[in-house]
């Protein structure tokens, strides 16, 4: 009865909010059946999954954002604790070393960082005065460049992207002059040359693949290749759930999980495109507002922090499987199987509920 007092801030749950992540776990559902050769065993094992996810959003929610807020420096170091041990200690695997196991428990650490490294931030700026000073960004770009070059080393240069936007997010929504990204742009572009000779040789043929994939079609061009053929085959409607060819013939590599979306866009077509869009577009401006009304500096840097940085997800994510970026291996949040990913993405969305729900008090 606790629950439903008038106090208690789950009467103020954000149904807008939740209501296009319950969208996209069930999509997600759907599709997978057909992804994953219409495997029932694949589909439940994500379900419990979700379901597993779903428990971590609600307990993210119902702990108070100052809390957060004060374990957030804590939080922050042993993840990175973590990361500093995965070379020692972690497990293998698909060529990198990225797992620790600690019993019947596998933790990816650069997973966790993903979603603590705003939270961290996010509590350090809320302390300064604004807008940040060149001393308070040279801090917060150490706090960035430790766990992106510690996760680059394992090697994931994909994830170690993904870290080093999710920092510079929250730096820009934090009031950091534009001048300060103009000019860490452009160091960017002059280190690309010396940056080219350290990624390893399956990276490099990854980018030669995306500048001309045709050039190798049967090999570092495949995936893009039969995922634009995938997408473009679909049309307005699609070829209708579990006939598309691709996917169904075996054409089409990843399919479960990075490249999910070419999945639904040919047997969903445009219009399921749209609509999938739509839910993310849905859920990251409902973050967004959330966001804007909010009381207090921290609960409005990490809203706006994570809805934002999600949504890039989706950005990569899709812009990946359309031949407009490298291929990375950045699943498609929610939607895409997976485990790890899902339990950080729906811990950061509960953390955003739980700042909806404490919003006026």
């Amino acid at each position: 009865m606790a629950l439903l007092s008038a106090d208690s801030p789950w009467r103020r749950f954000d149904w807008p909010f939740f209501l296009p992540i319950l969208g996209l776990a069930i999509i997600s559902l759907v599709v997978l059946y057909s992804a994953g050769e219409q495997d029932a065993g694949l589909v439940l094992g994500q379900a419990a999954r979700m379901s597993i996810a779903l428990g971590a959003f609600f307990l993210a929610a119902a702990v108070p954002p100052r809390l957060y807020a004060l374990l957030a420096p804590y939080l922050y170091a042993g993840t990175l604790l973590l990361l500093v041990l995965v070379p020692f200690i972690g497990s293998s695997g698909m060529g990198a070393q990225r797992w620790i196991e600690l019993g019947p428990i596998t933790i990816q650490p650069s997973e966790i960082i993903k979603l603590v490294l705003p939270m961290a931030l996010a509590a350090f700026l809320s302390h300064q005065e604004y807008p940040p000073k060149p001393t308070v960004l040279a801090t917060c770009l150490a706090m960035i460049l430790l766990p992106t070059g510690l996760v680059m080393m394992q090697p994931d240069l994909g994830t170690a992207v993904l870290i080093g936007a999710s920092g510079l997010v929250i730096l820009f929504l934090s009031g950091a002059h534009w001048g300060y990204f103009a000019g860490l742009g452009g160091l960017v572009l002059a280190a690309l040359p010396s940056a080219w000779y350290m990624l390893h040789d399956y990276q490099r043929q990854r980018v030669l693949g995306f500048l001309n994939p045709e050039a190798d079609p049967h090999g570092t061009g495949y995936h893009i290749i039969q995922s634009k053929i995938a997408i473009g085959s679909g049309g307005m409607t699609g070829k209708g759930w579990l006939n598309g060819t691709q996917a169904q013939l075996d054409f089409l590599p990843e399919r479960h999980t990075d490249f999910i979306f070419a999945v639904m866009s040919e047997e969903f077509g445009l219009i399921g495109g749209v609509a999938l869009l739509s839910l993310y577009l849905l859920l990251t401006m409902r973050g967004l507002v959330i966001a804007f009304r909010s009381r207090d500096i921290y609960s409005r840097l990490v809203a706006s922090g994570l809805s934002t940085i999600f949504f890039f997800y989706v950005v990569i994510n899709i812009s990946m499987t359309t031949g407009l970026l490298p291929v990375v291996g950045v699943p498609l949040p929610l939607v895409s199987y997976g485990g790890s990913s899902l339990l950080a993405l729906m811990g950061g969305l509960g953390l955003v509920m739980g700042i909806s729900m404490r919003r006026g008090r």
